[in-house]
């Protein structure tokens, strides 16, 4: 089946010597994966790796099989060029963080245009700021409510977040967040991107990256650690 789609590259892995495996979230057809052969050979090798860069959003022609099996292009092209994201240290290493947690985070071969189409707002509007200190940890926040585990915010006035059940309680249990960490929760529910980005301090930023982390691993099966926990720590501290 021949198909025109957009789709945001969420990893590519060199495959031998010549060619790629990458992943992409496509919005006709959800996560696909894809063969691109001889991509370091050619004389455009340097262009078509560049289209494979995280989080690139490009426009593609592919043939579907849906055997399961590795997808091939025909026609590839960057929807949307950024102007900022891949070359400035800070949004890189961000977008680079994010394509590792969606990587870990989305597993159906089946559309989510609501997603699609949020990730791809918000990847534009991260193009196009300067104050991005707390962009990542909304991003992901806001994500949970297209993969089916926002929290429950009813009654956010409860002092304890429970993880596991995604909801706040008046009792701490064994998998709640402390007081201190529930409010730190509850500041970012209400974040907006373009709210006041120094609403948090370095480690209050990080405590709160990793209770999401934490609430990532409570909600999806076999979620792993990002390796680029890391390096994002490094650049933000």
């Amino acid at each position: 089946m021949l198909v025109k789609t957009k789709a945001i590259v969420l990893s590519s892995l060199k495959f031998q010597e010549k060619s790629l495996i990458v992943k992409c979230f496509t919005l006709s057809h959800g996560l696909k994966s894809y063969f691109v052969r001889d991509a370091f050979s050619s004389r455009k090798a340097n262009q078509k790796i560049a289209y494979f860069q995280p989080l690139t959003i490009l426009e593609i022609e592919a043939v579907h099989k849906n055997k399961g099996t590795l997808e091939n292009f025909k026609e590839i092209k960057i929807a949307s060029p950024f102007h900022s994201i891949h070359s400035d240290i800070y949004k890189s290493t961000i977008v680079m963080f994010i394509s590792e947690m969606l990587h870990h985070s989305i597993h159906e071969e089946e559309k989510n245009e609501h997603l699609f189409t949020f990730l791809e707002t918000a990847l534009h509007w991260l193009d196009n700021h300067a104050e991005i200190a707390n962009f990542h940890l909304i991003l992901l926040l806001e994500t949970t409510k297209y993969l089916g585990f926002y929290p429950d915010i009813s009654d956010m006035d409860m002092p304890f977040f429970e993880m596991n059940e995604g909801v706040f309680t008046p009792f701490h249990a064994i998998s709640s967040l402390t007081e201190h960490e529930s409010n730190l929760f509850k500041k970012l529910i209400d974040l907006k991107f373009d709210n006041n980005q120094k609403i948090f301090h370095v480690i209050e930023r990080q405590m709160v990256l990793r209770i999401l982390i934490d609430y990532y691993s409570f909600h999806l099966d076999g979620f792993k650690k990002p390796k680029s926990l890391d390096v994002l720590k490094e650049v933000f501290s």
